[in-house]
């Protein structure tokens, strides 16, 4: 290893021009084992130096796969758009959203509850992404973040009218 090389330490996240975002689970004496969001664990050489350190953690403590699994599906919903699968409630599968105006001369608009069911997932995953990134802004001061927070926790209390389309109340909406 060069003088002056850093190693890094378990959880220290990467970019790999290959294989893209990563972390480090693992420390052997002369590699890495890193988790790649879309390759799945790769052993990479301590001399690698074409990727660049998105965040240097020290030591080398090591853990076992469950922890390092749990601590990747945590950093992967933190940092990244993936999305969730989650399913519509069971009674809603195949329905209908019938928005109905009040003018019985003006037409009636269908929309598949599944859509509807799409695009309020989508909504939540997004602030979601918001929130992470308003809380880790380098530029905002605590209390714009603190005022931010307040605004997405307002905006999630005001979906709670749609925990009725979730079939498990882990993925509901909370507002506080």
């Amino acid at each position: 290893m060069s003088e002056g090389k850093k190693i890094l330490g378990i959880g220290s996240r990467v970019k790999h021009p290959a294989f893209g975002d990563g972390v480090v689970i693992k420390i052997h004496p002369v590699a890495y084992d890193v988790v790649f969001i879309q390759y799945g664990i790769k052993a990479v050489g301590k001399e690698y130096d074409k990727w660049e350190i998105i965040e240097a953690i020290e030591g080398g403590v090591a853990f076992d796969f469950s922890e390092a699994e749990k601590s990747l599906m945590k950093i992967l919903k933190h940092w990244s758009d993936i999305q969730e699968l989650i399913p519509l409630g069971g009674k809603w599968e195949g329905g209908m959203m019938i928005l109905k105006p009040r003018d019985a001369n003006l037409k009636s608009k269908e929309i598949p509850i599944e859509t509807f069911f799409h695009k309020i997932v989508m909504t939540r995953d997004r602030l979601r992404v918001m929130e992470q990134r308003i809380n880790s802004h380098k530029v905002l001061t605590d209390e714009d973040k603190v005022s931010l927070q307040q605004y997405i926790s307002r905006i999630y209390g005001s979906l709670t009218t749609f925990n009725v389309l979730f079939d498990d109340r882990e993925y509901h909406f909370k507002g506080s």
